[in-house]
């Protein structure tokens, strides 16, 4: 019995001819930025991220800083831009500097670029309200808890925000 033999959807996609390199490259090029496209379409990356998503889908080292390089140069990437946006969202939900210090690490952005942003932000930045206010709500919605166990409650969720321990201790020995 015959099997028909079917070809690949990624190579129904390229042309095909005399099996030049660089048809397949500028395909795969073109695959790369579109994907880097997609994925800026929902939200800003850094450099690293995107380079690392570019990776994971398959493509190439290469390919994948070449791509990067492009959108940068492009400006549809930038560091201190992505920088700024990130600290300004993570302040609103309210986070610490020390968390939002630790994901901008995570993200793979220069520490002095991660230092300009957070510098910027903090002189708007009143660490010990926002912590008191967080403190005073969660605590009230553990109000059949014995005192001791909400506090130290209080005191763990306030620390996994990524607020200062010596803010929350004072915070926290107060209520």
């Amino acid at each position: 019995m015959k099997t028909k033999r079917v070809k690949s959807s990624a190579s129904l996609n390229r042309p095909e001819g005399n099996g030049l390199a660089s048809s397949g490259q500028s395909h795969d090029a073109e695959n790369a930025r579109a994907y880097a496209f997609l994925l800026l379409k929902f939200r800003l990356r850094s450099e690293n991220e995107l380079k690392a998503r570019l990776k994971q889908k398959g493509f190439s080292e290469e390919l994948s800083q070449d791509t990067v390089n492009f959108l940068k140069d492009k400006a549809f990437i930038d560091d201190r831009v992505f920088a700024k946006g990130w600290v300004a969202a993570r302040l609103k939900r309210p986070f610490g500097i020390r968390r939002i210090k630790q994901e901008l690490l995570g993200k793979g952005l220069d520490k002095q670029v991660i230092e300009d942003s957070l510098v910027q932000a903090k002189k708007d930045y009143n660490e010990g309200q926002i912590v008191n206010q967080l403190a005073q709500q969660r605590f009230s919605k553990l109000a059949g808890i014995e005192p001791q166990k909400a506090k130290a409650r209080v005191y763990g969720y306030l620390l996994r925000r990524g607020f200062s321990p010596d803010i929350v201790t004072d915070i926290v020995k107060g209520l």
